[in-house]
């Protein structure tokens, strides 16, 4: 990126490089009064209905991270004032990898797609969009129990183990999403489309530890509700931005259970309302939940566990050595040691070592450009394992720089060669380089031959972690892999831009008063020229009523309304939502 805005906030200067490369400009002058329409709509909505329902007060929540119901907010104003929470936001084009989403909450930045829905999908869009992301997860960032829970998922789900299989079910969704937002959209492609995702969803195999966390991700953050069975409130985005599933949720159809560690059984359809929801009673139960499968994860574990997720991953994976060094690359095999560790393990193309995720110079990946191998455990005989031995105690076994060295390991594994360099860090030993050297197996078949070049042998008793992506992320510029696809943007006709412009001046009379006669004249030209429209005339509808005047005029209006409602099911909701709203107007004071 070559122009980064960072909005003055520290938590968005602080992002790595791999995290910028998804950010967008969010086009604050590419929203139409439309736009602006469907956000007050659903925002208004949503505080006549949330402020019994939600967890948390809905309006000072609004406040704090900069939003108001009357305009779509600016990513200025909300980093103003999320900073003050010690958070940031920054604009991303619809969805992206989870594991980069997961790393900007460690990082404690709010993802916002910047694109708002279209009218059409009022009511709910399976696209991520502006109005899910800031209106449903911003205004509960305030709350220091669920903000620290958001920000050590994060950190959790960055390490997470995720299959191919997720990349491709990612995007199936992230095409889907895409086309259900499209104006023009074929609805064979949409069907299309929808039979791609459900196959995947169905063929998805065993679920990796992503897909795993996603499903507690998607119950907690996106679906979550706080309290009792019998009287929960909402906390979760999904449902504070949906102004249908909103309402729906609290139905007795929809069943409600206790969440616990079992809610990673329970898969989701993000195409549909969801048939049950799980009730936490404290936001601290939600992060011992997380603790619970965090201590199933491969970076917890280790191991052989750990190299065969990493194995079954095909994606960059770093194993971490006990002596601290970590080893980053596409694993291929490994050799079955003791005690659920490995004796062997062994990298395929580019990989590279790290230690406290920072590369060591000369180890990158164009120097490890055809992989890693080493052997990992102790050596024959000795009581310490050889990261833990001091320098003098390595120079009296044999092992110092400039010596012909031999060094058997209790697997069997023999390295013979010269001694180049040893390097220690944070008092271990944690890398031996040889020239001239031999690996064999204990069968004594050749693991390394000399003609191969110079060996870096790792050192380590065990494999303690093992984590999806690479320790080093910046200097192995690793793109969490990018989609091509990229979301649709519009080119308006004549006809729509003259619709924009009446939205615009319902919208200057309803801020500045004056000439509310006009408003006829805005009435009429919805009348001639876009007679599908229901929102401008309900716009217009709510000032007459409120400022007493042109009775005939908003007589016309609300017949008109109430045959659309009437004729169109898919709009009755909509419509008599609306009119409740101009009878029990939200406050004023709240809206700006």
């Amino acid at each position: 990126m070559s122009h980064f805005n960072d909005f003055g906030n520290p938590q968005v200067t602080a992002l790595p490089a791999h995290l910028k490369q998804f950010i967008v400009e969010q086009h604050y002058e590419h929203y139409t009064p439309v736009d602006h329409a469907v956000w007050r709509y659903v925002m208004r909505q949503n505080y006549s209905y949330l402020k019994d329902v939600a967890y948390y007060p809905y309006i000072p929540g609004l406040q704090k991270a900069g939003l108001t119901i009357e305009k779509i907010p600016s990513l200025q104003e909300m980093n103003d004032a999320l900073a003050k929470i010690g958070w940031g936001a920054v604009t991303v084009d619809g969805f992206i990898p989870p594991a980069a989403f997961m790393e900007y909450q460690a990082y404690r930045v709010l993802v916002i797609a910047a694109d708002i829905r279209q009218l059409k999908h009022i009511e709910y869009t399976p696209a991520p969009d502006i109005i899910h992301e800031s209106a449903g997860h911003a205004p509960i960032i305030a709350d220091k129990d669920y903000h620290e829970y958001l920000s050590y998922f994060g950190s959790i789900g960055a390490k997470a183990m995720f299959s191919a299989q997720d990349f491709e079910l990612y995007e199936a969704i992230r095409a889907l999403s895409i086309l259900k937002e499209m104006p023009d959209a074929d609805e064979a492609e949409i069907k299309k489309a929808e039979e791609l995702v459900a196959f995947r969803q169905e063929n998805i195999g065993k679920p990796s530890e992503m897909a795993l966390l996603s499903r507690l991700h998607w119950w907690t953050v996106e679906y979550g509700l706080i309290g009792t069975l019998q009287n929960p409130k909402i906390y979760g985005a999904g449902l504070l931005s949906s102004i249908g599933e909103s309402v729906s949720c609290m139905m007795d159809s929809v069943k409600k259970l206790p969440y616990t560690i079992d809610a990673i059984n329970y898969t989701y359809d993000i195409t549909k309302a969801q048939p049950q929801l799980f009730v936490t009673s404290t936001f601290q139960n939600l992060i011992d939940v997380l603790e619970e499968f965090a201590n199933t994860m491969s970076f917890r574990k280790g191991g052989v566990y750990g190299l065969q997720k990493a194995i079954e991953s095909k994606n960059t994976c770093t194993a971490v050595f006990s002596s601290g060094l970590q080893v980053s690359g596409t694993f291929t095999e490994f050799i079955n040691g003791k005690h659920d560790q490995p004796a062997f393990i062994k990298t395929s193309g580019p990989t590279s070592l790290s230690v406290d995720n920072k590369q060591l110079s000369s180890h990158g990946k164009d120097y490890h450009q055809d992989g890693f191998s080493s052997p990992v455990g102790k050596l024959k005989d000795h009581a310490l394992p050889l990261e833990d031995l001091p320098v003098e105690d390595l120079a009296y076994f044999g092992i110092a720089e400039g010596k012909e060295t031999n060094l058997s390991f209790e697997s069997g594994i023999t390295i013979n060669g010269t001694i180049t360099k040893i390097h220690t860090a944070n008092g271990k030993t944690q890398l031996i380089t040889f020239e001239h050297c031999t690996v064999k197996n204990k069968n004594g078949e050749v693991l390394f031959d000399p003609a191969w070049g110079v060996y870096d042998m790792a050192v380590g008793e065990k494999i303690v972690s093992v984590f999806c992506g690479a320790a080093d992320k910046d200097a192995f510029v690793e793109i969490a892999y990018k989609s091509n696809t990229e979301t649709h943007h519009q080119v308006y006709d004549k006809n729509t831009i003259e619709l924009h412009q009446l939205y615009q001046q319902v919208r200057n009379r309803r801020h500045a008063g004056g000439d509310f006669g006009f408003l006829g004249n805005v009435w009429l030209r919805l009348q001639k020229n876009h007679y599908n429209d229901w929102l401008c005339a309900l716009e217009i509808l709510e000032i007459l009523e409120h400022e007493e005047v042109e009775a005939s005029v908003a007589a016309e209006i609300k017949t008109f309304l109430e045959l659309k409602a009437s004729n169109e099911p898919e709009l009755k909701k909509l419509i008599t939502d609306g009119f409740y709203l101009i009878k029990y107007p939200v406050e004023q004071k709240l809206v700006v």
